[in-house]
């Protein structure tokens, strides 16, 4: 039947020629109306960071959360990692990401707050809709309320309209401006040329169609694509069906 899972199957261990990427919420935590609500296990952390020291420090988070967040959600473990979708980049655990230029910012600076106003004005009236500032991009969450994922998607579409440095990204219950050029993918293309991670074999977990840049990427790098979750249809190759098996499948690994 169309619906017996696994369709894929799990995938194998880890071994030393491996660098491995996760993807955040929906593969490691659980989603929840409040994106900052969330908390990781902390033997979830402790078993990424064994992994971290087998692979002599090839484990990278890929997210579409800013690295403030990423790394206050795993702390005190500090990990290399690209946030929103990659536009922040950190090759290396003890580097920050280059800063940006404020003065080419300025105009997208401006019609960005004007979206953020826009928004927070919409979602007054749309009880239970999240309306999250990233700083460089905006997200839009309706797991709140459900009924309203239509007109959330139509504001979206609406105010992108006539501005080419941004593009939508739609994923769980949310849609998130975020600049062109950015994706899971590209970023994991990025850490793939720096140290400790060249010349490894890519491995990135994922569950949401943000995601599927990163498995389109792994696939390219003749690595392994891992979906969390059932969904239809994906570049994946591997699958776990739940987040309690990721976890499982990183002890496995730590050890």
């Amino acid at each position: 039947m169309a619906n017996d899972f696994p369709q894929r199957p799990p995938p194998p261990l880890l071994d030393d020629a491996c660098a491995l990427f996760l993807d955040v919420d929906g593969t490691l935590i659980e989603f929840a109306d409040d994106p900052e609500a969330v908390r990781l296990l902390p033997e979830v952390r402790e078993a990424i960071g064994r992994i971290s020291d087998r692979l002599e420090g090839a484990v990278a988070l890929i997210s579409g959360r800013p690295l403030e967040q990423l790394d206050t959600l795993f702390a005190p473990l500090r990990l290399p990692a690209a946030g929103l979708h990659g536009h922040e980049l950190r090759t290396h655990p003890t580097l920050d990401p280059p800063a940006h230029d404020a003065a080419d910012d300025s105009n997208t600076s401006t019609w960005l707050h004007a979206v953020h106003q826009q928004a927070m004005r919409f979602a007054h009236g749309h009880p239970g809709v999240l309306v999250e500032d990233k700083g460089r991009s905006l997200a839009l969450h309706w797991r709140g309320a459900p009924h309203a994922g239509t007109e959330v998607q139509q504001f979206a579409e609406r105010h992108i309209r006539g501005h080419s440095g941004y593009r939508l990204q739609p994923g769980d219950h949310v849609v998130e401006f975020v600049p062109v050029g950015s994706d899971k993918g590209r970023a994991i293309r990025q850490l793939m040329q720096h140290t400790p991670f060249r010349g490894r074999v890519p491995v990135f977990l994922g569950d949401d169609l943000t995601d599927e840049y990163g498995f389109d990427a792994a696939n390219t790098l003749h690595g392994w694509s891992v979906l969390v979750g059932a969904r239809e249809p994906s570049a994946a190759v591997f699958a776990l069906p739940q987040i309690r098996n990721v976890h499982g499948w990183l002890r496995e690994n730590a050890y």
